[in-house]
């Protein structure tokens, strides 16, 4: 009895938290508590994202002891539109994006858009149902 009542309570510790980068890259760092560096970026399959100096991100703590850390995710621009359950925004510097919305339509946006591949009629390019011709206008 006397020991139980002698030892001290586990303080709670985070499993994620808010940082900033520091350094940006294929590993980054991140300021948190203190600066961590060579952090692992980690995002949804298919997503490839670098985040930028500055920015503010999710680190997540895992592995024996929580002493692995990767970089998860980060928090969206404060102007940015409310999008609608099940719906996915990709946005990117100079406000290029590509929005799938939850009507069926995707909306793509840039100073530039490319659309690479083969131009066949069979699977190939097709613009409001029927299939692309280059104009030689």
């Amino acid at each position: 009895m006397w020991l139980a009542r002698q030892m001290k309570p586990v303080s709670a510790t985070s499993d994620a938290e808010l940082g900033i980068t520091t350094i940006s890259g294929r590993k980054v760092g991140v300021a948190a508590r203190g600066e961590v560096r060579d952090l692992p970026v980690y995002g949804p399959g298919g997503y490839l994202w670098t985040p930028a100096n500055g920015a503010a991100v999710l680190v997540m703590k895992g592995g024996p002891g929580g002493e692995e850390q990767c970089v998860a995710g980060a928090r969206p621009p404060e102007d940015a539109e409310p999008i609608q359950p099940g719906e996915v925004y990709i946005y990117g510097p100079g406000g290029n994006s590509i929005y799938l919305k939850q009507d069926g339509g995707v909306e793509i946006r840039g100073a530039r858009v490319s659309v690479d591949g083969e131009l066949s009629v069979a699977g190939g390019l097709t613009v409001n149902g029927r299939p692309y011709e280059p104009c030689d206008c």
